[in-house]
């Protein structure tokens, strides 16, 4: 009779792209985390994600309460307004994380400060961007650091498929396919879903393929 693999972790990290890996940077120095994703590592939407991210950088130049009024006003009233300020009061200190982790952006070659863009909908430069390959190096940056990093194992080909779930509906890990036949319990005292969006439910999208849903389907 076969008997169910068991995996103990303390964190276990369901989805490879900024969120999942970011998490686990952050993660406690004691706990052993695990990141796991169905497919290659670096198939996420973080890596299709080529024009830069949007943050005050400039001081002198724009302003917070800019940014947040753009915001909602290319959302067309419809963005929570609570998100929004979060969003953009937070961003500068996570692109110098982002920096401090080892991800490299595009310089200005007079200032040598940062050649922040400007895309539609924004009234001031303000895009944070390496060259058009910004979620590619983003990436690629932190999957160097996870794998560095002695507390993080990053798994490869592993499909989540259910959330476990005990008698008092604690979320204890998940069950994952390893492989086309293998199914493992992954035990994990925290569990965080970072799967990413659902954009390829539908017919035409520029999501790749992995953008199923899984994560919400699972929650």
């Amino acid at each position: 009779e076969d008997v169910m693999k068991v995996v103990n972790t303390d964190i276990l990290v369901i989805g490879s792209g900024v969120a999942g890996l970011f998490f686990a940077l952050k993660s406690p120095e004691s706990a052993r985390v695990s990141v796991i994703t169905k497919k290659d590592a670096q198939l996420s939407n973080t890596v299709y994600a080529q024009g830069g991210i949007a943050s005050v950088m400039d001081r002198v130049r724009d302003s917070f309460e800019l940014h947040i009024s753009d915001t909602i006003e290319a959302g067309m009233g419809l963005c929570k307004e609570e998100a929004v300020e979060t969003m953009v009061h937070e961003g500068p200190d996570m692109i110098e994380e982002l920096m401090e982790i080892g991800v490299e952006f595009s310089r200005d070659e007079e200032s040598g400060g940062l050649d922040l863009g400007r895309e539609g909908g924004h009234t001031r430069a303000r895009i944070v961007h390496y060259r058009d390959l910004t979620g590619k190096q983003i990436e690629d940056t932190l999957i160097a650091a996870c794998t560095e990093d002695a507390r993080i194992t990053l798994e490869e080909g592993r499909l989540a498929v259910d959330l476990i779930v005990d008698g008092n509906g604690r979320i204890r890990g998940a069950y994952v396919l390893c492989g086309e036949r293998e199914m493992r319990a992954y035990l994990a005292g925290q569990t965080v879903l970072a799967t990413g969006g659902a954009g390829k439910i539908y017919l035409y999208t520029s999501n790749p393929d992995v953008a199923t849903g899984d994560g919400i389907a699972m929650a």
